[in-house]
């Protein structure tokens, strides 16, 4: 004869945000009004109650508090504040993108006045500017020359960047990373 398989205990859904209304779990709670008074404690099932008579629902606002602080207000309009409020702040967050400038210690006068121009674009735009030197087979015993290159670099675009990140090595390559000054922004 077989055993009965043991009922399998899932669990219950991550909840995200607040409680509110009945899922409120405590005996006994802090209860706010919807213009902010606080009217005191009461039995979970009485805030609910009156949240209920008045139109509105209970929201636990402060979970860990001793008793718990619940605020009568609609859920439904402070999800959409919030949700509001998020767009509001991810749309006034600037993104800052790193552009490559990649020269080599033999680049000429007039393909680096090139770059630099380019670089000046980049940094008017407010964004970094990464500048990569590569070297090739005997030149990586002059990393001496790669670092003049990357200051006189610097130094071509003046005012409009400031250094970040001073020339180091990376394998092969010598890495230097600008960042636009902020009154010119």
């Amino acid at each position: 004869m077989r055993r009965p398989r043991r009922p399998r205990f899932e669990k219950a859904p991550e909840q995200r945000g607040p409680r509110v209304n009945h899922r409120i779990r405590v005996p006994r709670v802090l209860v706010i009004d919807e213009t902010g008074r606080k009217l005191g404690e009461f039995l979970t099932r009485d805030a609910v109650a009156l949240a209920q008579e008045r139109g509105l629902d209970l929201i636990e606002v402060a979970p860990q508090a001793r008793p718990p602080v619940c605020r009568i207000g609609d859920y439904g309009r402070m999800k959409y504040e919030q949700k509001k409020r998020e767009t509001q702040a991810r749309k006034n967050q600037s993104q800052v993108s790193i552009k490559e400038v990649k020269l080599r210690p033999k680049t000429d006068e007039h393909d680096f006045d090139v770059k630099r121009k380019h670089a000046v674009r980049f940094l008017e735009a407010g964004d970094k500017v990464k500048v990569t030197l590569r070297f090739r087979g005997r030149e990586m015993a002059h990393k001496d020359i790669g670092a003049a290159k990357c200051r006189e670099f610097a130094d071509a675009i003046g005012e409009l960047a400031q250094i970040e990140a001073p020339p180091r090595m990376d394998g092969r390559q010598m890495v230097m990373i600008l960042a636009p000054t902020k009154k010119k922004l």
